[in-house]
């Protein structure tokens, strides 16, 4: 598995529209991407930051994955997303050494990712999120 770049950081907020406010007032900036996630039940908004975006996330369903966490820990950093070059090979090659996945094999994310989570308890404590920009040729 090669990591390419940090794709980007997940940030869970109880409301976009706030979120997307901050930013406008914080440091003048506009989301460069605004998408709807049903199968992870979420809306997301993208901020470009150098060669990674920070990624606002809020919950379209409060059983979803975002829901829960807001539910439990409240707003705040959710995740870090590593862009790799093959994630079918790097989600086999975890599974094989026994890494605790929460998906077993890559799903759909925003931007059209195919995207797969390790589970926090294999890394201290930190969700975090594997990244394919487009599917490998």
């Amino acid at each position: 598995m090669k990591l390419l770049r940090i794709n980007h950081l997940g940030i869970a907020t109880t409301g976009l529209d706030d979120a997307m406010a901050r930013m406008a007032k914080l440091f003048g900036m506009a989301a460069d991407h605004v998408e709807a996630v049903p199968e992870q039940k979420v809306k997301t908004a993208f901020y470009p930051v150098g060669e990674s975006s920070l990624e606002f996330l809020e919950s379209t369903d409060a059983e979803g994955p975002i829901g829960k966490y807001i539910a439990k820990r409240g707003s705040g950093i959710h995740h870090i997303c590593f862009e790799v070059d093959d994630i079918e090979a790097a989600v086999k090659m975890l599974l094989a050494k026994g890494v605790r996945m929460i998906d077993e094999a890559p799903r759909s994310g925003a931007h059209g990712c195919r995207v797969a989570f390790i589970h926090p308890s294999e890394t201290g404590g930190v969700l975090m999120e594997l990244a394919q920009s487009s599917p490998k040729d």
